[in-house]
């Protein structure tokens, strides 16, 4: 596979072009290739929480990254701003955590666009990610954030929090959040059950559960 991605970039670009009906020659010049990855793992992230992308976006950019000959893509699909794939015995993780009313313009958390922003995945669209990217030689590893960066999970299910908020919301600015899963029986079996639904869709020996910026000022006063 990647040996014709090398021939590829030896002709004319009009080889990626999706009409290849016409009688072209083209010809490839006498060369000595030699062509070995240094890192076997070469991966990119692909951040579709924050910003949803279309299903025809994803496979475009896959193809990029084929042709580039990088194999892993980092599918970041929850976040304060949005949790993007579907699970079916949670389902308010996509009808309330998948929109976000509006969304913070700049670096000015005062200002907002007034629109809302939406979307997710069906797990019917991940598999056919998942097997479009692995025609292409590369692995789809999910990330799904814990147990920071976790709101749009908390506005789904408020039960999964320490309970110190009067309400919770799909993030609509940037930044970290205080308010995070709370380390308790409910929240531990909420992760697996969803991380069960996952095994199936997405077969990457490594999953991402992010494990950055988790404030722990709810921690400290709860009894959990």
């Amino acid at each position: 596979f990647y040996a014709v991605q090398t021939l590829y970039q030896l002709l004319p670009v009009e080889i990626y072009g999706k009409d290849l009906s016409r009688q072209v020659c083209w010809e490839i010049p006498a060369v000595d290739i030699e062509d070995s990855p240094r890192f076997a793992y070469r991966g990119v992230l692909l951040d579709v929480s924050r910003h949803f992308m279309p299903i025809d976006f994803i496979k475009q950019f896959i193809d990029v990254m084929a042709m580039y000959k990088l194999n892993r893509l980092q599918w970041h699909l929850t976040d304060d701003q949005g949790w993007r794939i579907e699970i079916k015995k949670y389902p308010r993780l996509v009808e309330i955590g998948s929109v976000r009313k509006e969304t913070m313009v700049g670096r000015d958390a005062t200002k907002f666009d007034g629109e809302e922003h939406k979307g997710y995945y069906t797990q019917e669209e991940a598999k056919d990610i998942v097997r479009y990217a692995a025609e292409r030689g590369i692995t789809i590893i999910p990330e799904i954030e814990m147990p920071g960066h976790a709101m749009a999970a908390l506005a789904s299910y408020p039960e999964l929090s320490c309970g110190l908020e009067d309400t919770y919301e799909v993030g609509r600015t940037w930044g970290v959040y205080t308010q995070v899963y709370c380390p308790k029986e409910t929240t531990f079996q909420f992760l697996e059950d969803v991380f069960l639904e996952l095994f199936p869709i997405f077969p990457s020996e490594y999953y991402h559960i992010g494990g950055d910026e988790c404030p722990k000022d709810s921690w400290k006063k709860c009894t959990h």
